[in-house]
């Protein structure tokens, strides 16, 4: 049973925001589209495994996807947690084609494809380092003895998965999506009795789901661009084309002739995404490039959204609507 879904990350939709509201010659495109490349290809292997995960019984399992939770001063995500009453298993998931060597000796990953070689932390330490980490998380959250195994899942049918003869670990903890089922059922083998009686599996859920903490970080500042760089202006959402205009209530886009009347929920998405969780009305007329402040205001007490404050100061309170 699927308990938390998997999302498109928010780095992500940041990207494809950050991209939208600069002008197409802009010196950081290169780089944020690299980005973008990059999070596309980890999400799209993360969803590949999906149908793997289908295959178990939704009695049996419970599935929890992107979970990031504390570990003071630090935070850990996972990408995917199954649980049972019996263990639970972390799935690091990572979208490599080409040949991959797992280097026991200096613990690094070696990518070879097409001629090239890349080098990569070993996502063996990764897991060992999540599993370390998720038992001290339930320990000190009144959960214990609970067995956590842990495994690296390249999704990639065709990549070649190679390492030295003493690097016994490696046929352990490094799979094929395919293998997930089986490797269910090897882990089960191993682990007879329930650890956990339904009542405090379900407790635990609670827990997991209310503990999560998204990691929210300014795409702006991690390009060093200045918020006066943006395209202002509401977005068409149709043929993204800036600025849209205003007329009888409506936006219009003269390049596809595109009518709507709430297009500004997307550009105030991204203002979310870009800028900060909380707005003004000011600051909404200046980043949908509009003049009138009653309009503004409109717009914001139509949302119903949580604000504080008075008069011109009030600020309210942005939702992400991913």
């Amino acid at each position: 049973m699927i308990i938390k879904e998997r999302k498109e990350p928010l780095i992500l939709r940041q990207l494809l925001a950050l991209k939208t509201r600069l002008p197409s010659n802009h010196s950081k495109i290169p780089s944020i589209d690299d980005q973008i490349q990059r999070f596309s290809a980890g999400y799209k292997g993360e969803c590949s495994i999906d149908y793997y995960l289908s295959l178990l019984n939704e009695k049996d399992y419970y599935i929890l996807h992107d979970l990031r939770l504390a570990d003071p001063p630090n935070y850990f995500q996972i990408d995917t947690l199954i649980l049972t009453k019996r263990f639970a298993l972390i799935l690091e998931v990572k979208n490599f084609i080409g040949e991959l060597y797992f280097d026991s000796t200096f613990h690094q990953l070696i990518q070879k494809k097409n001629g090239e070689v890349k080098v990569f932390a070993d996502p063996l330490l990764q897991v060992q380092r999540q599993e370390s980490q998720f038992e001290k998380w339930l320990l000190n959250n009144g959960f214990c003895n609970l067995p956590i195994s842990s495994a690296v899942v390249i999704v990639n049918p065709q990549t070649k998965i190679s390492t030295d003869q003493e690097n016994i670990a490696i046929q352990e903890k490094v799979i094929h999506r395919e293998f997930i089922p089986t490797k269910l059922k090897q882990i089960e083998r191993l682990n007879k009795p329930n650890f956990l009686q339904e009542k405090e599996i379900k407790k635990l859920i609670r827990l997991l789901l209310k503990k999560h903490t998204p990691h929210y970080s300014s795409v702006l500042e991690k390009f060093q661009i200045a918020e006066a760089e943006l395209l202002k202006g509401v977005r068409c959402p149709k043929c993204d084309k800036l600025p849209l205009l205003r007329i009888h209530s409506n936006w219009y886009c003269k390049q596809c002739h595109f009518k709507h009347k709430d297009a500004h929920l997307q550009s105030m998405q991204e203002y979310y995404l870009l800028i900060d969780s909380s707005i003004t009305s000011s600051k909404l007329r200046e980043f949908i490039n509009i003049s009138s402040y009653p309009l503004a205001t409109r717009i914001l007490k139509s949302l119903h959204l949580p604000s504080f404050g008075r008069t011109k100061g009030r600020v309210y309170q942005l939702k992400d609507k991913s």
